[in-house]
């Protein structure tokens, strides 16, 4: 990515960042001999030193606004399932992490994916893909379901900061799940997590007593993706004519693996 891509720091903070500091906000520039004249140059000077920071990022500004909707459905979707293989062996790279990874994103964020995941403490999506600070727009709720709030969250990540990719996130032994598929009344507010879930008990086809609640876990991400994907007036529309897809996948915990549900439509 360019430098003027990963300078995310505010116009107050340049002016009170010494040259040395400043040095480090612009580690490439002083590569090469023509670099290295005029990285020397700025040094002497910290007046032409801020002056050429503050130029770089108002030239850079609308580039980096457009960074999350140039990554397009197809990219992103490759992009979290390579993350999710180094994972699942172990090679993580723990990208975005760092401290100049958190300036950039003072200005504003651009995740390239939706997440729609279950609440389950064992399925954070930013470690499961390994990406970091500002790659993904995560909501989280028990059972990975869908309502007006989560559309309305999904919306903004999908207008406003143009994310082309959602994904619906189940995971095996989903407790949610489980307890839709066991039946009977639940207590308290936990009723209506459990009648949100109910559909997906009806339209899941076990051969065997024993698969129940994992196609229940498989069915309830695929409805749960379907109906993100006609809702309406804004997935939809953004679905038939601007690119915007979204996808069912499904997380095994003992693996670590993320299989995909369905194609990208």
């Amino acid at each position: 990515m360019p430098v003027s891509l990963r300078i995310g720091i505010t116009c107050g903070e340049i002016i009170e960042t010494s040259p040395i500091e400043m040095s480090s906000l612009v580690p490439n520039v002083h590569r090469g001999r023509w670099g290295a004249l005029l990285f020397g140059t700025f040094m002497r000077d910290p007046v032409k030193m801020r002056t050429l920071l503050l130029a770089f990022i108002f030239v850079s500004s609308s580039a980096f606004g457009q960074q999350g909707s140039a990554v397009s459905a197809n990219d992103a979707l490759a992009r979290l399932m390579h993350g999710n293989r180094r994972y699942a062996r172990h090679k993580e790279q723990h990208p975005d992490e760092s401290l100049a990874r958190r300036k950039e994103l003072i200005g504003g964020q651009h995740p390239f994916a939706v997440i729609l995941g279950c609440a389950d403490s064992r399925v954070p999506p930013e470690l499961l893909f390994d990406q970091g600070l500002g790659d993904l727009f995560v909501i989280r709720v028990a059972g990975n379901i869908v309502d007006d709030i989560v559309l309305g969250s999904i919306e903004y990540a999908v207008e406003h900061l143009g994310t082309k990719l959602i994904m619906v996130l189940g995971h095996e032994n989903c407790g949610a799940v489980s307890a839709a598929v066991a039946g009977g009344s639940a207590p308290g507010h936990v009723k209506a997590l459990v009648a949100a879930i109910e559909p997906s008990v009806v339209l899941e086809n076990a051969s065997t007593p024993e698969d129940r609640i994992h196609n229940c876990v498989v069915a309830n991400a695929r409805r749960v993706a379907r109906e993100i994907r006609e809702s309406e007036p804004v997935l939809k529309e953004a679905v038939e004519r601007n690119g915007l897809r979204v996808v069912a996948a499904d997380y095994a915990l003992v693996t670590g693996n993320v299989t995909l549900l369905d194609t990208l439509r």
